[in-house]
């Protein structure tokens, strides 16, 4: 079997994962960022596993549209070589999109951006952080 497929390049994934993040941080569909871009959302899901490469331009507006610096979407990426920028950094970013994808790290995000009082988002970590502690000594 011959395998002509090219591989995504690895920072195109990059990027694709992180315009998935921010779009899931915001609670937005795929249907109505490609709406806002003027293309369909089979377009966006080809952005986001990488498969199709992000043009400048593109990628600004999708910045405009998602309320993120371009530089966010660069945040973490791998080097020229395909190997992460920093070990720690990308096991941060793994861990941190990991759970902005599942369901109840959404949910979560969501509920605590509108929280408006700083105080009571202090609360709110202080109290998830006791009840990890006390997860973790109950293991």
């Amino acid at each position: 079997m011959n395998n002509n497929k090219k591989k995504p390049n690895p920072i195109d994934v990059h990027v694709g994962s992180r315009i998935r993040l921010r779009r899931n941080m915001l609670g937005i569909s795929q249907e109505k960022l490609g709406e806002s871009l003027g293309i369909t959302f089979q377009q966006i899901q080809k952005y986001e596993k990488g498969t199709n490469r992000v043009g400048a331009s593109r990628l600004q507006a999708i910045a405009s549209i998602l309320s993120a610096p371009v530089s966010f979407f660069f945040e973490g990426a791998p080097g020229e070589d395909g190997t992460p920028a920093s070990g720690l950094a990308e096991e941060g970013t793994a861990f941190v999109t990991d759970f902005l994808n599942s369901s109840e790290g959404i949910q979560l995000n969501r509920a605590f951006v509108k929280i408006t009082d700083a105080k009571v988002r202090r609360k709110v970590l202080d109290l998830v952080k006791a009840l990890a502690a006390e997860s973790t000594h109950n293991d």
